[in-house]
């Protein structure tokens, strides 16, 4: 597999709540954060390390996200969750870091928002918000 696989917000909560190396990074735009909002972990004694994948609103890729996570000091081998709106950018983060020897990257499956339900709108099927884990107002 090109990454660690896919993982669900409960189990993310889980391990890193259990696990002190464990990082998330929120890989959406600077817009979600404001806008949508941010998971909340400091009831874990953690902040949610944020680095656009693409840039709003041009959707350009952020050719400098590798490097910008390295230079955040994580360790290779720490679990690295990864994180967007719904998993789509969060995998091919986990690929590219995966492939940059970075050991456990996983994608959030449904990401903060989740699938589109049948109103065709997110945050009714799945992803952090709909599981009611902690999250802020950016």
């Amino acid at each position: 597999m090109d990454y660690a696989g896919n993982i669900e917000v409960s189990e993310v909560w889980r391990r890193l709540s259990e696990d002190p190396n464990a990082v998330l990074i929120d890989v959406r735009t600077e817009a979600e954060w404001n806008y949508v909002g941010l998971p909340d972990l400091s009831s874990l004694g953690k902040q949610v390390l944020r680095i656009e994948w693409q840039f709003f609103p041009s959707a350009e890729r952020n050719m400098d996200f590798q490097a910008q996570v390295e230079g955040s000091g994580i360790a290779k081998d720490a679990p690295i969750y990864l994180l967007c709106r719904s998993g789509v950018r969060s995998k091919n983060a986990a690929i590219l870091l995966t492939a940059a020897d970075f050991e456990t990257c996983y994608n959030v499956a449904g990401g903060f928002e989740g699938d589109k339900g049948e109103s065709g709108h997110r945050g009714t099927l799945g992803g952090w918000k709909f599981a009611g884990l902690p999250w802020v107002q950016g």
